[in-house]
């Protein structure tokens, strides 16, 4: 048996297709409760947080902040911005940044 046991409405089930118990995503900035629902507001928060664009892939949006060793890569399409994305954001950004279900 393999899966994911969600308890939901006081009922224990097993659920084969793990992808059929997870819900949608948003990521937060917290200061101001403000939806990161494209890729122009959230970069225009990491600007505001001393992160810097890099332009050496095409294929990915990178940000880099000189104060520390972190990266943040993301997919250039934002249909593609995962949660994965969202929670690397998160730890690269304590406090500034949270992941809500929608």
């Amino acid at each position: 048996m393999s899966g994911v046991w969600v308890f939901k409405n006081g009922v224990v089930r097993l659920v084969e297709n793990a992808g059929e118990c997870h819900s949608k995503k948003m990521l937060i900035h917290v200061a101001s409760n403000e939806v990161m629902a494209s890729y122009a507001v959230l970069e225009r928060k990491l600007l505001q947080l001393g992160w810097e664009r890099y332009y050496d892939d095409p294929d990915l949006l990178q940000y880099h902040k000189r104060s520390t060793v972190h990266l943040i890569s993301l997919p250039k399409d934002f249909n593609k911005f995962k949660s994965m994305h969202m929670y690397d954001i998160v730890v690269k950004n304590r406090n500034e940044f949270e992941v809500r279900d929608l």
